[in-house]
C-alpha cells in the first residue's frame, strides 16, 4: 500500500461519507473510525508498527438511509489494513492472490453503489500500452548480416587438402523511407574485396512496377540471382561461368519488374526489363558495355504440394571497339514437390536450363550451346541429397566443350550453419579431366541468413 493509493482511497471514502451518496447519513463514530484507520496507515508508511488495538467499526444503525453500505465498506477497509499490519509487523505470509489497491477500489465502488470494476491488465488486448516515440541513433542503423564460406579441397593427384576461405559476405539492408529500400552486399575473397550488389528500389509504383537502380545480379534463369552461399551446389552452373563470367552475370543500371494482369491456365506471369552496364569477358571482352535484358517467368500451382515454373530470357550487347556483338537466349524450367504437412522435412526440386550463345566478331559468326540439369531431394529436416550435370560449348573461341557432374550431400546443423560434402568431375575435350572432393562449411549471422536472392 503506497501513500498515493492510501490517500486516494481514504479521500474517496470521506467523499462518499460527506456527499458521494446523496441520501447517506453517517454517524460521527464512523468518521472517527476513518481517522483511526488513517493513523494506522500513517504508522505503516513511516516504517513503524501501529500501537493499540485494531479499529472497531461501529454497528450499523437501523433506519439510516445509505449507512449500511458505507459502514460495510469501512469494515472491508479495516480488514485490509489489519492484513497489512499482520504482514509487516507480525510476520504473516503476504497474500499474493489479491492486489491491495484493487480490493480497496472494489470496496469503495460497492459502498458508492457503482458496479465493481475489473482489475486492469495492461498487457492484455485492450489494456493501456505506452509507446515511446523517440528516434534514437540505433533505430536508424541498417540491418546487418554476414555469411562465411570455408572450404577444404582435395584435388586429383595431390596428397593433402587445400584450405580456402572462398568468400565472406556482409549484407546491409534498410528501409530508407515509406517509398524506398536499399541493400548493399560486400564480398571479401582471398585476393580482393568488391561490392557484389548495391541497389535502391521502389515498390508500389503505377502499374504495380518495382524499380531497381544500382548494381544487382540479373534474372538469368533460376539461379543467377542467388548468392554463392545459398546455391544447392558449391559453384554456379558451368554454363553461367562460361557464358557470363566466373560469378555469373551482374550489372549496373536500371531494372523494371511487374506481374502481368493476365493469367494463362491459372498461372502467374512476371516480366523484367533491364538496361545495365556489364563487365563480362565472354560477352564483350574488356571493360563495361551496355546490355539489354528481358525475361518472362511463368508460375503455376499444379496442386497443394507441387508447383512449376518456366522462364524465357534474352540479352545482348555490343562492343563497338572490337566489332563484337553477343546475344544469349535461354529457356529454363523448375518443378518443386513439397507436401504441406511435411514442408520442412521433405521436398524435391528439379531444374533444367538451356542457353544459346550467338556472337559475331570481325565477320566471324559462332553459335554455342550449354545447359544443366539439377536435382535436390530433402530426405529429412537436416539432410539433402543433390546432384547437377553440366554441359557447355566454349564461346568465342575454338570449338571445344566441357561436361561435368557434381553430387553433393548437405547437412543442416541449424538454420545458421550447414556442412556439405561434394564431389566434382569435369571433362574438357582439350585439357582432359579434373576430379575434386570438397568439404564446405557455411555459417550465417544476422536477420537475413541464407537468402536465395
Amino acid at each position: 500500500m503506497t501513500d498515493r493509493s492510501r490517500c486516494a482511497v481514504l479521500v474517496l471514502v470521506l467523499l462518499m461519507a460527506r456527499g458521494g451518496t446523496a441520501n447517506a447519513q453517517v454517524p460521527d463514530s464512523a468518521l472517527g473510525a476513518v481517522h483511526a484507520l488513517n493513523a494506522r496507515l500513517d504508522s505503516l508508511e513511516a516504517g513503524t508498527c501501529p500501537t493499540g488495538p485494531p479499529v472497531q467499526i461501529p454497528a450499523h444503525p437501523s433506519g439510516v438511509p445509505g449507512a449500511d453500505s458505507l459502514l460495510s465498506a469501512l469494515d472491508q477497509l479495516n480488514q485490509r489494513v489489519e492484513k497489512l499490519v499482520a504482514q509487516r509487523c507480525l510476520g504473516a505470509a503476504p497474500d499474493t492472490t489479491t492486489d491491495d489497491l484493487a480490493a480497496l477500489r472494489a470496496a469503495a465502488d460497492s459502498a458508492a453503489g457503482r458496479p465493481v470494476s475489473a482489475p486492469k491488465d495492461t498487457t492484455a488486448a485492450g489494456g493501456t500500452e505506452f509507446i515511446g516515440r523517440q528516434r534514437n541513433g540505433s533505430a536508424m542503423n541498417p540491418e546487418i548480416s554476414a555469411t562465411g564460406d570455408i572450404r577444404l579441397i582435395g584435388e586429383d593427384g595431390t596428397e593433402h587438402f587445400k584450405g580456402q576461405a572462398r568468400e565472406f559476405e556482409v549484407g546491409l539492408q534498410s528501409t530508407l523511407d515509406p517509398y524506398s529500400t536499399a541493400k548493399v552486399f560486400l564480398s571479401f575473397e582471398e585476393d580482393h574485396v568488391e561490392a557484389e550488389e548495391g541497389y535502391l528500389y521502389w515498390t508500389g509504383l503505377p502499374g504495380r512496377i518495382r524499380a531497381d537502380v544500382g548494381l544487382f545480379r540479373q534474372p538469368v534463369g533460376d539461379l543467377n540471382r542467388w548468392h554463392l552461399h545459398a546455391l544447392p551446389e558449391s559453384e554456379y552452373p558451368l554454363v553461367y561461368r562460361r557464358f557470363f563470367g566466373d560469378d555469373g552475370l551482374s550489372g549496373v543500371g536500371l531494372s523494371l519488374y511487374t506481374t502481368l494482369p493476365v493469367s494463362l491456365v491459372h498461372g502467374t506471369h512476371e516480366i523484367w526489363a533491364q538496361a545495365t552496364s556489364v563487365e563480362s569477358d565472354p560477352l564483350f571482352g574488356t571493360q563495361r558495355h551496355t546490355t539489354l535484358l528481358g525475361r518472362l517467368q511463368n508460375f503455376w500451382q499444379l496442386s497443394r504440394s507441387t508447383y512449376g515454373q518456366i522462364g524465357f530470357t534474352a540479352l545482348g550487347g555490343d562492343n563497338s571497339d572490337s566489332a563484337l556483338t553477343s546475344r544469349v537466349l535461354g529457356l529454363d524450367a523448375r518443378l518443386t514437390w513439397r507436401p504441406p504437412n511435411a514442408g520442412t522435412r521433405k521436398d524435391l526440386t528439379l531444374r533444367a536450363e538451356g542457353y544459346q550463345f550467338h556472337s559475331t566478331e570481325a565477320g566471324l559468326t559462332q553459335t554455342r550451346y550449354g545447359g544443366f540439369v539439377d536435382a535436390a531431394f530433402r530426405v529429412s529436416q537436416r539432410w539433402i541429397l543433390g546432384a547437377r550435370y553440366d554441359y557447355v560449348e566454349t564461346p568465342r573461341g575454338p570449338d571445344t566443350n566441357e561436361w561435368g557432374i557434381a553430387p553433393a550431400i548437405t547437412w543442416w546443423q541449424s538454420e545458421f550453419v550447414y556442412l556439405r560434402l561434394e564431389g566434382q568431375h569435369l571433362d574438357n575435350s582439350v585439357n582432359g579431366t579434373d576430379n575434386r572432393v570438397l568439404l564446405q562449411a557455411v555459417f550465417a549471422m544476422g536477420p537475413h541468413k541464407h537468402e536465395t536472392y
